[in-house]
């Protein structure tokens, strides 16, 4: 297991390691502001990637062979993952669609009483001509 670990760490310290090597021509000023990459500047820069990309994929694996190991040694237990089932659409029940004739018989009745209170000219409040309360000249 210790080898395990010590090569996640190894595989670690490539990253920065890389990523440095990216950055060193432009952070030492051996790259001219301005100009095209320099055949040194890019056998550095794409050196440096391919070590940062080794060793970030060099972390992921050992990382994922030390889990295996606590694993097997029983000091990480795994856990089933528990896929909850759909639950299944209710059915709709389907009742007697009414016609628009019998939605019309319906609905008369309420277009009716819609139709007279527009029409009541009542001394309830109009908009902008009653207020809002009641009377208060009686205080």
């Amino acid at each position: 297991m210790i080898r395990k670990f010590v090569g996640a760490v190894a595989a670690f310290l490539a990253v920065p390691a890389g990523l440095w090597l990216m950055i060193a021509p432009f952070a030492l000023g051996t790259q001219p502001e301005n100009a095209d990459w320099t055949g040194p500047t890019l056998s550095e820069f794409f050196t440096g990637l391919g070590v940062a990309v080794v060793g970030l994929v060099g972390v992921i694996c050992f990382a994922l062979a030390l889990r295996e190991e606590l694993v097997a040694r029983g000091l990480v237990v795994v856990r089933p993952r528990v896929t909850e089932p759909e639950p299944e659409p209710e059915p709709v029940p389907s009742g007697p669609q009414a016609s628009s004739a019998e939605l019309a018989v319906l609905l008369a009745p309420l277009v009716e009483a819609l139709r007279e209170d527009l029409d009541n000219t009542g001394e309830h409040r109009r908009n902008g001509k009653a207020p809002l309360v009641g009377m208060e000249d009686n205080r």
